[in-house]
């Protein structure tokens, strides 16, 4: 007999998931361990480089925690009725922050993922950003949600009710948001050509040296009770002032930390540094000091990860964002390639549309110049026929002057008198005849001159012909030819690189200049505490960088006196 087997239980819970731009439901076996739930969501959006990532939910004391992955989801969050059932709900976000983007995330959607969380805290002011920063950075975002700027679709107000600046900018300037839009258009006409997740990861590499980015504050005292902020860093931990959070006054590295404990509401640093006395604070709840080793324990890991050489895995993950980023780059050169060719193929049309006017209104002139050249030589061909009909009527009459002269010689006449008549009409008829000659002659002239036009008519009419031929037969080979370009030219697409030049002098002087265009517009009563500590800074030519710097190279008596003050 079989043994007795316990029958599987068909209990499951209800799990709702949101990321910053979708939502997951799942049903899981009700003794469902965070590692099931965790890997599931990593799974169905198809994210890899899961170590920078959490779910977070918030316990029956209002405080945000992040589950374990090792116990059951069931024992760790409070449900909530939603419609007729229970559900767990849950925030997937980034819980570390990696030290340099562009280095070290690897996948799009692993990019896509931070750049929203990121965006997020700056527009909530979580993360302090001043404004000429705000607008460079609103400025990517728009070129990530719409692509390229056009002028001919562009209208204006279409970034106006987007929320894209700090509501903190808006009220400390005297600007509409038009004014807004119109400074924020300004740059993203000049992001032209980047794709969406080139344009996040530009955001990205802006909004990293924020001084208050992938900084999780906590409040705590030391032992004089001093209220004080102590920041978790992906490089160490800082310790700020109360009414300063973009300035730390103390910070370790992780390489100077030896161990990290709490006990009870105590948490304890001890430095890698020999006889180094430990550091204390005080925070206010035990499940915060929880909270704080859990970040620092994981922020710690991914810094030593970070300084070995890449795993098998990682190396994978790299070769494979290589490919398929060279990919998505030759299909973009080849989208932006067809879109040359058919934008040269536009302009080769509006060529060729104006030669063709251009042509048509020669072959005009020529068909006019044709018809006049008709007109003028059938003119001068009955000119020249009336100049010959004439000069022949001439020639006759020259020709009986002549016989009557004859006529006369051979009469003899009587009288002297007759004689003297007869020599005077001799005369005039002689004189008559030469006239006659001499008209005869000019007619004769006039004559072979208008058929010297007439053959000049025909030659500049046969040339009038030849050009209009030629004018049709050269537009009939061009367009032949153009098009015949054309289509090769849709045909072949050449392979181009497109290469973006690093943000440098340029960027920072249109920064400046935006900073000084402003300026005027402030309203000072609207600034914050943060305002004011971030000019301070640019005055004193300080950034995130050299404040960090500043901050570590104090001597452990002072830091053991700033706890201890």
């Amino acid at each position: 007999m079989p043994p007795f087997r316990r029958k599987k239980s068909g209990k499951t819970i209800a799990v709702k998931v949101c990321t910053l731009d979708a939502e997951l439901e799942f049903n899981l076996e009700w003794k469902s361990t965070g590692l099931v739930l965790f890997d599931l969501v990593c799974r169905t959006i198809g994210l890899r480089e899961t170590y920078y990532f959490g779910l977070q939910y918030e316990d029956k004391d209002g405080m945000i925690n992040w589950l374990k992955l090792d116990k059951r989801v069931q024992d760790q969050c409070i449900s909530k009725q939603i419609g007729n059932q229970q559900v767990f709900m849950f925030m997937f976000l980034a819980k570390f922050y990696p030290e340099d983007v562009a280095e070290e995330l690897v996948q799009e959607v692993t990019q896509h993922l931070f750049f929203l969380q990121v965006k997020q805290a700056i527009l909530a002011m979580d993360i302090y950003c001043p404004p000429e920063a705000s607008v460079l950075l609103a400025s990517y975002a728009v070129q990530a949600k719409f692509g390229d700027y056009d002028e001919d679709t562009y209208k204006p107000g279409m970034l106006a009710s987007e929320d894209l600046l700090p509501q903190r900018v808006i009220d400390q300037y005297q600007m509409t948001l038009e004014m807004w839009e119109e400074r924020i258009k300004v740059w993203y006409a000049d992001h032209r050509g980047m794709t969406r997740d080139e344009a996040e990861m530009e955001y990205l590499k802006i909004a990293q040296d924020l001084e208050m980015y992938g900084v999780n504050y906590f409040a705590i005292t030391n032992k004089k009770d001093t209220e004080l902020w102590l920041g978790v860093t992906a490089v160490g931990l800082n310790v700020f002032e109360k009414d300063n959070k973009l300035q730390p006054k103390m910070t370790f590295t992780w390489n100077e930390i030896r161990h990290i404990s709490f006990d009870d509401k105590k948490f304890i640093i001890k430095p890698a540094e020999k006889n180094a006395p430990n550091f204390v604070f005080i925070s206010k709840k035990v499940k915060m000091n929880k909270l704080i080793l859990n970040l620092c324990i994981g922020n710690h890991d991914l810094f030593m990860f970070r300084r070995k050489p890449d795993s098998i895995e990682m190396q994978q993950m790299k070769a494979i964002a290589r490919e398929e980023k060279q990919r998505r780059q030759v299909q973009r050169n080849k989208l932006v390639r067809e879109k040359q060719l058919r934008e040269e193929a536009e302009r080769d049309r509006a060529v060729m549309e104006q030669r063709l006017l251009q042509y048509q209104e020669e072959i005009r002139l020529a068909n006019e110049a044709l018809r006049r050249s008709e007109e003028t030589a059938d003119l001068l061909a009955e000119k020249s026929r009336i100049a010959a009909e004439e000069a022949r009527l001439l020639r006759e009459k020259a020709n009986e002057a002549e016989q009557e002269i004859t006529r006369i010689r051979l009469n003899a006449m009587k009288t002297e008198e007759e004689k003297v008549h007869l020599e005077r009409k001799t005369r005039e008829a002689e004189m008559l005849t030469a006239q006659l000659v001499e008209e005869s002659e000019r007619r004769a002239a006039e004559a072979n001159k208008l058929k010297d036009e007439l053959l000049r008519a025909r030659h500049a009419e046969k040339q009038a012909k030849e050009k209009l031929l030629d004018f049709l037969s050269r537009f009939t080979a061009y367009d032949l030819m153009t098009h015949a370009d054309v289509d090769q030219l849709s045909i072949e697409i050449e392979k181009e690189r497109v290469e973006y030049l690093e943000k440098s002098k340029h960027l920072q002087n249109q920064l400046r200049e935006l900073r000084s265009e402003i300026e005027v517009l402030k309203v000072d009563e609207k600034k914050c505490e943060m305002d004011q500590i971030h000019e301070e800074q640019i005055r004193l030519g300080e950034n995130k960088y050299s404040t960090l710097r500043k901050s570590k190279s104090g001597s452990t008596k002072s830091r053991v006196a700033f706890f201890e003050e």
